[in-house]
């Protein structure tokens, strides 16, 4: 039993893929998991799709259109979101989302703190033009911070605060045509 922190599983696991329609055809059409929330983020910065994967837990992926290819090693954004990065590559990790309970959230960032752990802002995540509210409003559908462990792997507090419905998706998704090509690299082939 855990006697720091209430985890209630993992609220998400975020991935990156190339063709956010074939990722629905493959995770909702072959393994049935129902397409609950879709979210299209800012400045064409690309698609952040959710499944439920049972016990109010979710397998999430992005789709950005500037994703470099899949390289063996890169595992994770360079840092936190609020630091300016959020891109990692398609088959990459981009971060583990931990459910905390709602009312113990902002408790939770403050332990972490007083342990010594970097943490980023509180985001409440919404629908808006830039898809972060500053302050908690309606709206809001999941509260999050994020922090880095030892090696630099991204992760995060998150809990839900809304129930979702099916306004929730709504947008149409983006597939490996949709992608800028991949930028010219000057290293040398291994």
């Amino acid at each position: 039993m855990n006697r720091e922190f209430e985890l209630g599983g993992i609220n998400h696991l975020a991935l990156v893929c190339s063709d956010m329609r074939r990722t629905i055809d493959f995770y909702s059409g072959v393994l049935g998991m129902p397409l609950i929330k879709t979210i299209e983020l800012p400045g064409g910065m690309g698609q952040h799709f959710f499944f439920d994967c049972g016990g109010g837990d979710c397998v999430a992926f992005f789709w950005f259109p500037d994703a470099p290819d899949a390289v063996p090693g890169v595992s994770a954004p360079k840092t936190r979101p609020e630091q300016g990065e959020l891109l990692s590559a398609v088959g990459s990790m981009n971060h583990v989302a931990f459910h905390v309970p709602v009312e113990r959230f902002e408790e939770y960032r403050t332990r972490l703190k007083e342990k010594g752990v970097e943490v980023s802002p509180i985001l409440n995540h919404d629908d808006s033009e830039f898809g972060v509210a500053p302050k908690m409003r309606d709206g809001v559908f999941v509260r999050s911070f994020y922090f880095q462990d030892p090696d630099g792997i991204l992760l995060e507090f998150a809990c839900w605060t809304r129930a979702f419905t099916d306004a929730d998706v709504s947008h149409t998704p983006k597939t490996a045509a949709d992608r800028r090509p991949a930028k010219e690299s000057n290293a040398a082939p291994a």
